[in-house]
């Protein structure tokens, strides 16, 4: 079982900043911004080239997430980040994405 699945079955603690029965978010533990939150869904999915009809609903309660959180947060701006695969700089085999903020953000990324 990954890290992500232990953490959303409750196995291993995290710094719960959204919950519902299909997604969690958490602190990161090593942030890249003021503001770095982890959005992931509860149902193993190892990355975004995975998703299918079968399971592409999640992908709304993932955005949904995103929306509740910079509401309950007072976070008017903000970036999501998906890696997929290990050349994109995915370390997690389980879909999650990067909700960054609190500073300014460049395009490109660098």
């Amino acid at each position: 079982m990954c890290i992500f699945c232990k953490i959303a079955n409750g196995e291993i603690p995290s710094n719960k900043v959204y919950e519902t029965d299909k997604v969690l978010a958490f602190y990161d533990l090593e942030p890249q911004a003021p503001s770095h939150i982890l959005i992931i869904p509860k149902q193993h999915i190892a990355c975004a080239a995975d998703i299918d009809r079968s399971n592409s609903a999640v992908m709304a309660d993932i955005f949904e997430a995103a929306s509740e959180i910079a509401k309950k947060l007072s976070i008017d701006s903000f970036r999501l980040v998906n890696n997929c695969g290990e050349k994109a700089g995915q370390s997690v085999m389980h879909l999650h994405f990067h909700m960054l903020s609190g500073r300014d953000f460049a395009w490109p990324p660098g």
